[in-house]
């Protein structure tokens, strides 16, 4: 994925630390927003 090209679809399941519930993120829930996005693929990779 590149900066400035449209991210694919998505649906997940996210804590919310607000109500200290989960809830379910949908990137269509963003939509005419500015959104960015962070993904970290070796954050849980021991090393």
């Amino acid at each position: 994925m590149l900066v400035g090209k449209k991210a694919p679809d998505f649906e997940l399941e996210a804590y919310d630390p607000k109500t200290g519930e989960f809830t379910t993120v949908r990137l269509e829930d963003y939509k005419g927003k500015f959104l960015l996005l962070i993904f970290y693929p070796a954050d849980f990779t021991f090393v």
